[in-house]
């Protein structure tokens, strides 16, 4: 949450902008058109069932993510439809992040293909913001062979409208004199925490820009929008982001999903995909010697609506059975929404999660008489790999993708 004292707030601004946001363009994409030549300049598409990520030139024509292929391929009849390869999708993560981290230690991942940098500390070694942002943005060029877009502002928020603003491929820099008058004209879809619905209720009032939500004042906001919302986005449409790039944050929580296509999807299937869903994410949190106390279930239909549900457990952990139950609960209070209006995707989340100082983690390798199957296909998933050992119920279904994630 931002704290706003209004317009005319007398804090003292930092003079200089030193925060980049950099963001890899079109990533999944770009990978593929960088490994394969025949695909560079193409319209191309990664995914199943469901489009991952398009290449700009397919964006051309208005596909988007998460379209369906069917309805992709209608708008771009000459995009070429690859798989996703996640591995060289993970692989190609790391060696950016290498770079980000040669560049500065300040660094903060925020997903697989972007990351904060401060490089405030840097004037006298390397140079200006924008000339380390130049040569940042060669370097993954040159070693990585991907297309990279970079915002350097005072702020995070502004530093990421900004390498928004600059795709593809750019650089672009917003002088603190000169905040206002870059943010003003903007669409106020660009300021975070304006969605589909938020944006609705601005436009019927005829608010468009967030110059005009920055006039409108915080007292009429929040009126419309709620105490929360309305000081937040009066906050930003004045500049004010105090939040500083954080290199020692953990994870506040994890996930997983499964897209499954457009074709008729059974319960018994659907709980089977759980199964492994349930199973990838314990395996992650006794990794990351974290516990977890609530199971968020995301759904996405047939429609493109998606609907989440949500259970805290009684006490935190990080079993993938327990894990399971919830989900499992969860399912059956969706499952009239997923008969009627069918499951395109099916995901888990866990949240509040913590340390897990002074839990048991895992089981010895050698099962105990009384242990359950469950906790000893935990142990034998944290000491073989995640993929060695898998449930009956997912034999000749998988486990679905894993997409590449940040460390936990």
């Amino acid at each position: 949450m931002f704290v706003s004292s209004g317009p005319n707030s007398s804090r003292a601004r930092p003079e200089r902008a030193a925060i980049l946001h950099a963001d890899l363009d079109s990533f999944y994409a770009s990978v593929e058109q960088r490994d394969n030549p025949r695909l560079r300049g193409r319209a191309v598409l990664v995914g199943g069932g469901v489009i991952l990520a398009a290449s700009y030139e397919a964006k051309a024509y208005g596909v988007r993510t998460p379209m369906n292929v069917r309805q992709a391929m209608a708008l771009c009849p000459n995009a070429i439809l690859v798989p996703p390869r996640m591995a060289a999708y993970a692989q190609a993560s790391k060696a950016v992040f290498e770079i980000f981290r040669d560049t500065t230690p300040e660094v903060e991942g925020i997903s697989i293909d972007e990351a904060f940098l401060d490089v405030a500390g840097l004037w006298r070694i390397a140079g200006t913001p924008v000339d380390i942002a130049r040569e940042l943005r060669a370097r993954v060029r040159e070693q990585v062979g991907l297309p990279i877009s970079v915002g350097v502002a005072r702020t995070k928020f502004l530093a990421k409208v900004a390498s928004a603003v600059s795709k593809p491929d750019g650089l672009l820099e917003v002088p603190p004199d000169k905040e206002l008058e870059f943010l003003h004209p903007l669409p106020v879809e660009r300021l975070w925490g304006v969605g589909a619905v938020t944006a609705r209720e601005l436009h019927e009032r005829g608010i468009t820009k967030v110059g005009q939500l920055a006039e409108l004042g915080e007292g009429p906001l929040a009126a419309v929008l709620g105490p929360a919302t309305g000081r937040h986005l009066h906050a930003l449409s004045w500049a004010r982001d105090p939040r500083r790039v954080d290199t020692g944050k953990r994870r506040r929580s994890i996930g997983a999903q499964r897209a499954l296509g457009r074709r008729h999807r059974t319960d018994d299937e659907i709980e089977a995909f759980l199964h492994g869903l349930s199973d990838r994410l314990g395996h992650r949190l006794r990794r990351a010697e974290r516990v977890c106390r609530t199971v968020v279930l995301r759904l996405r239909f047939d429609d493109f609506g998606r609907a989440s549900r949500s259970h805290t457990l009684a006490e935190a952990t990080d079993s993938s059975a327990v894990i399971l139950r919830a989900a499992r609960t969860l399912l059956t209070d969706a499952q009239t929404l997923i008969h009627e209006r069918g499951i395109t995707l099916v995901g888990l989340s866990l949240t509040n999660l913590d340390n897990a100082d002074t839990m048991q983690l895992s089981l010895p390798f050698e099962p105990r008489a009384d242990a359950t199957l469950d906790s000893t296909l935990d142990a034998l998933r944290d000491r073989f790999g995640a993929g060695t050992v898998t449930r009956a119920a997912l034999l000749r279904r998988g486990e679905g993708l894993s997409v590449p994630i940040l460390p936990d």
